[in-house]
């Protein structure tokens, strides 16, 4: 099983990778935009896909722990 995590980025590159993830079956985590310092990145993979989860950068490790 596989987990893709998108944090703050400039550019879209990343997007493309974790949708190629969700495509596969994993688990796609998007840091919240509206906290990211930069965000390109996770706005981008926004308007390509509906990650499985959307989160404060904060409680991503949170989930992580629950997926476990």
């Amino acid at each position: 099983r596989v987990a893709g995590i998108l944090l703050t980025g400039a550019n879209e590159d990343g997007a493309a990778g974790l949708e190629a993830i969700k495509r596969a079956g994993g688990i796609t985590i998007v840091q919240d935009p509206e906290e990211a310092e930069v965000p390109t990145m996770p706005l981008a993979a926004l308007q390509r896909f509906a990650p499985d989860y959307i989160l404060p950068l904060r409680d991503i490790h949170r989930l992580l722990r629950e997926l476990e």
